[in-house]
């Protein structure tokens, strides 16, 4: 009979998945290249198979696999780059042109809000609005961008590790796999190695799963801005939701990016920017109480009340980073719950293994007894 987790099980699965939040939380320097190094692991890895298949050492495939993924992003960036060189200044001036027209929206907003609201007259928010953004746009050169670069240079050089981990994934994680089966005792071996290959499962799941979850978004996102008639529908709606990988400030980027866009198309509608946001905020709950637990946690095994109650809770326990970690975190944490809940459970492998101690304590002891 399979073993199945009781409620004493899953409360030490979710206390050590929010214990893990909130250590991960200290070390996001590490943490963040780890996932990326997982995101460029997972699909190289299957290349990698075929080769070693082929009867290529594991090394050869790996130099091979990951040399041959760094070069083509090595080659794409240098044809990328002087293109975007090229297009920076008409790219400068259609910013320059996005903002202008997210600003008016904006002001037409605040106008409308005072002629229909006393508070808001009295209030003057259109004209303390106009102040703040002057004086935003005076200091953000001299105080703003400053720090913005700062961020952007503290963050690289851990980002950098990104492809190194992820070469050295496809080099030696056969290798950590044997030093981690050679420490278990020879009765456990088998649940192991079964321990070792569901924890690769689901975290292959999982970004599987955000793959499927982007496409979803993608469709909702770029049919709705089409049917409004916004301009390249499918361009906002795929960066909107690869935005939303970073929970929050990625969503407020994207609903951002989306208004600016419809407010400039059509300033003198102002409907049309907020069908833009009312699509947005639809997209975003469907994101999280049916795309989210339908993709991500069907691909985990998870039942979508718990899948929509973690979310919320990884974000109360470690902020942004909980909120992107909070499910694969989990289901790595079950999968080692489960697992060492079936050891702890099974009389069949505790026997063998006092078993295999008895048998052993008679070997090192037999010349001691003559």
């Amino acid at each position: 009979m399979r073993y199945r987790s009781g409620p004493v099980a899953w409360c030490a699965i979710l206390a050590a998945t929010c214990l893990l939040l909130f250590l991960f939380q200290k070390i996001l320097w590490l943490v963040v290249p780890f996932l990326f190094g997982l995101i460029i692991y997972y699909p190289l890895f299957p290349i990698q198979q075929r080769l070693v298949l082929g009867g290529m050492s594991r090394d050869a495939s790996a130099a091979l696999v990951s040399g041959s993924a760094f070069l083509f992003a090595a080659v794409v960036a240098v044809l990328v780059f002087p293109w975007l060189g090229a297009h920076l200044a008409s790219w400068q001036e259609s910013g320059t042109r996005y903002i202008e027209g997210g600003l008016r929206f904006v002001a037409q907003t605040l106008v409308w809000l005072e002629h229909n609201f006393s508070l808001a007259a009295k209030a003057h928010l259109s004209s303390q609005l106009t102040q703040q953004i002057t004086e935003l746009g005076d200091k953000f050169a001299s105080t703003y961008l400053a720090a913005i670069a700062f961020t952007v240079a503290a963050w690289l050089p851990s980002l950098l590790l990104a492809p190194f981990l992820a070469f050295f994934f496809l080099r030696d994680g056969w290798r950590f796999k044997k030093f981690l089966g050679r420490a278990v005792p020879n009765a456990f071996f088998e649940r192991t190695l079964y321990l070792l290959d569901q924890v690769d499962h689901t975290a292959r799941l999982y970004f599987q799963g955000l793959i499927k979850l982007t496409m979803l978004d993608t469709v909702c996102l770029g049919t709705g801005l089409w049917l409004i008639g916004v301009s390249a529908p499918l361009v906002l709606g795929l960066v909107t939701a690869v935005l939303a990988w970073v929970p929050f400030v990625g969503s407020l980027l994207g609903c951002l990016l989306v208004v600016l866009v419809a407010a400039t198309d059509y300033p003198g509608d102002a409907s049309v920017a907020y069908s833009a946001i009312g699509l947005f905020i639809a997209v975003r709950l469907l994101d999280d109480f049916v795309f989210m637990p339908l993709t991500i946690g069907r691909s985990l095994r998870l039942h979508p009340l718990l899948t929509v109650i973690m979310i919320f809770v990884g974000g109360a326990v470690a902020g942004v980073a909980g909120l992107m970690l909070v499910l694969p975190l989990l289901g790595v944490v079950m999968v080692l719950g489960e697992t060492i809940g079936e050891i702890t459970t099974d009389p069949r492998l505790r026997a063998r293994h006092a078993f295999a101690k008895c048998l052993q304590h008679r070997q090192v002891t037999h010349d001691l007894r003559l």
